[in-house]
């Protein structure tokens, strides 16, 4: 089975002299969701930020069999959906279904397939109900969930979620996963919530330093790194 994403020997150095990334291997396939684990600081975001040409650094990185590289970044940036963790960084149109639209239209979707898309994705989210109202009145945990409807409006092959339960209470926590469960998309999971990784992860991966330390089983690479007690301290930080 070939990886959707394959990354070989990516290093980044800050012009400021500091080294984010210091050969990074990784592969991702298909079907797979991957908790990333590891301290505030280490590389965690500047990884995922290469995976989508919005960071370049040396060494390769192919996404679906494509290298990221200028020429390629739209066409890699539809393979890769980022749900961010603030989810006002994401929803800034006057409703809903112009927030889910909004993708889909800059593609130069006819407007019954984006019509099709937000429908469809908005179900998938059950959020379809909320289609006109103004997003700044949505909950966190309905917020969340729209700004997943834009994501996956475009219909994306691979889901990165940058702290995807951050801000939700107990119940949006519980919709959200119920529905990250359900959507078919290799995944790769950035969070010190550890319940979440163990309810959506196939494995997981640890940085340290610039690099990717370790992969396994959750609660191999948890037990490990005593990351249990450590993630915690982290996310009551924040």
């Amino acid at each position: 089975m070939e990886p959707l994403i394959c990354v070989t020997g990516l290093r980044h150095r800050y012009g400021d002299g500091t080294q984010a990334l210091d050969g990074v291997d990784f592969a991702l396939y298909p079907g797979e969701t991957v908790a990333v684990f590891g301290p505030n600081g280490s590389g965690k975001t500047t990884f995922l930020l290469h995976l989508v040409g919005l960071l370049q650094g040396v060494g390769r990185i192919e996404v679906c069999g494509m290298p990221v590289e200028r020429r390629n970044f739209a066409a890699v940036r539809q393979k890769v959906g980022i749900l961010f963790q603030d989810s006002d960084d994401q929803l800034f149109m006057p409703t809903v279904f112009d927030d889910v639209a909004f993708g889909p239209l800059n593609l130069g979707l006819d407007p019954h397939e984006v019509e099709r898309r937000v429908g469809a994705c908005l179900r998938l989210v059950d959020m379809d109900g909320a289609r006109t109202k103004a997003p700044y009145h949505l909950s966190a945990g309905e917020k969340r969930r729209v700004a997943l409807a834009g994501v996956l409006a475009m219909e994306p092959e691979i889901l990165v979620l940058d702290e995807p339960v951050t801000f939700l209470d107990p119940p949006g926590r519980a919709a959200l996963v119920q529905i990250l469960q359900r959507l078919p998309q290799a995944k790769l999971i950035v969070s010190h919530d550890l319940d979440l990784a163990r309810e959506l992860a196939t494995r997981a991966v640890f940085f340290s330093q610039g690099k990717i330390v370790a992969s396994g089983a959750v609660e191999e690479i948890v037990a490990r790194f005593r990351w249990e007690s450590v993630g915690i301290k982290e996310q009551l930080r924040k």
